[in-house]
């Protein structure tokens, strides 16, 4: 434990009375200390490009006949009254309420058949690992941004490799970021909405008083480095270095301060509203800007959980009015803000929900759980971008051509950033090897 006292007194963020203080060891994030979250850099493999990956959870899963698949030759009891517009792609056409979506076609991928989902569970745990939850290695599945973080390490030392955005949210696996299974808490992800960002600023001791006890502490460490032959006081070394190269730099802090960002690009992203959607998340525009920020800075993997699209009743009030223009703003301007800034060949976006809903709308106006089929839409990653990939049957119930499965879309996603989904592996707790993406899912086709 690296403690670091300062010589002032004051609060905690919980009231506790304390001494000023500064705490490399324990700034919890989400529950987990800093240095934990940071993972050694010895396996960094850089080259020459920052590949990255934003992935957007759509919490408790949209509606996806309503979205990019509409059915105007179906029943009216699985129809519903949304009508399809044109998009700038001939042929394509999406929804009437997601016009800015609509007008960057040629700048996206709708999926029309995603499956892999095992069951109706609401879990966040599929779209962030691409796997089932209900059979697991010992420790457990890791998300996406925590494999990343293994295997690649962080870009800059002082902005983390893997961020999530999402906050806590009264069902839990709609605040999940993605969990980091079997490679342990190192590889978890770094929250900024967690505990303990105010301990990421320094004070009353300049960067040059912390350096100095970061060498007197390494001193005192040398006998204890020179005794353990395990390698773990090695690896948590590198994990309080990471904790003091993003408490020692600006560029972290930087890229969460929207305030020094272009006032009309923050204009076009919007506001929305930072509170929770209910047991939800937030439907927070603001966070797709901050994603960008992010990978811009230096981060490979950034999560963002938007909303609560658990509509089993009202299912077209609710997402007329409280989350497709929401949605339609963010993303769209995430999308072309990433073309404009020469971004959209290095970064990869996705935007899913962990199943679909039903063709048949019930009693109440909505739509219930469907895992047999459901959307997404893709973009950037220097995919072939202004297609369709996959169909589904006149109700939208079935599929009826290519299905997508969530790991074909994993696969393709690691491949963007320079792993192989198959010859690169991890083990689980047990020592057991995996491969990223099971060798049954291979990288889309339709996408290089």
């Amino acid at each position: 434990m690296l403690n670091i006292f300062g010589s002032s007194s004051g609060q905690l963020c919980d009231g506790t009375s304390r001494r000023d203080f500064l705490r490399v060891g324990a700034l919890g994030m989400g529950g987990l200390a800093l240095p934990q979250l940071l993972e050694a850099e010895a396996r960094a493999s850089l080259g020459k490009s920052h590949k990255a990956v934003i992935m957007i959870y759509l919490v408790g899963a949209p509606p996806h006949q309503d979205m990019y698949d509409l059915k105007m030759d179906a029943p009216a009891e699985v129809r519903g009254p949304f009508r399809p517009i044109k998009t700038n792609v001939p042929g394509i056409e999406i929804c009437e309420h997601l016009p800015r979506l609509a007008r960057i076609m040629d700048k996206l991928v709708p999926l029309r058949s995603v499956y892999g989902s095992p069951d109706g569970d609401h879990d966040s745990f599929i779209c962030y690992t691409g796997r089932h939850k209900r059979i697991q290695p010992p420790g457990g599945w890791p998300s996406m941004g925590s494999v990343v973080s293994k295997f690649q390490g962080p870009v800059d030392k002082s902005v983390p490799p893997f961020v999530g955005l999402a906050p806590k949210a009264g069902h839990p696996p709609y605040g999940s970021p993605g969990l980091p299974g079997c490679l342990g808490a190192p590889q978890a992800a770094f929250r900024p909405a967690g505990e303990g960002m105010s301990d990421l600023t320094l004070n009353e001791i300049s960067p040059t008083r912390l350096n100095d006890r970061k060498s007197l502490l390494a001193s005192f460490d040398h006998f204890r480095r020179d005794v353990d032959n395990s390698g773990v006081l090695e690896g948590l070394d590198a994990f309080q270095q990471r904790a003091l190269g993003m408490l020692t730099s600006s560029k972290l802090a930087e890229a969460l301060d929207l305030s020094k960002e272009d006032a009309r690009t923050r204009e076009r992203y919007g506001k929305g509203f930072t509170a929770n959607y209910g047991d939800g998340a937030p439907r927070n525009l603001e966070h797709f800007l901050m994603a960008r920020r992010l990978v811009e800075a230096g981060a490979r993997v950034v999560t963002l959980n938007f909303g609560r699209w658990d509509f089993h009743s009202d299912n077209f009030n609710e997402a007329k009015n409280t989350h497709l223009p929401y949605f339609d703003q963010g993303m769209s301007a995430l999308v072309q803000d990433l073309h404009d800034r020469g971004m959209d060949k290095d970064v990869a976006v996705v935007a899913w929900g962990e199943f679909g809903r039903t063709p048949n709308i019930n009693k109440d106006a909505g739509r219930d759980h469907w895992p047999r089929v459901g959307g997404g839409l893709l973009a950037g990653g220097g995919f072939r971008t202004g297609q369709v990939i996959g169909a589904t049957d006149r109700l939208g119930g079935e599929i009826a051509g290519r299905g997508v499965h969530f790991g074909e879309v994993f696969a393709s996603l690691y491949k963007h950033l320079g792993l192989d989904p198959h010859d690169t592996t991890f083990t689980d707790l047990s020592g057991r090897p995996y491969p990223l993406v099971d060798f049954q899912h291979e990288v889309m086709k339709e996408l290089v």
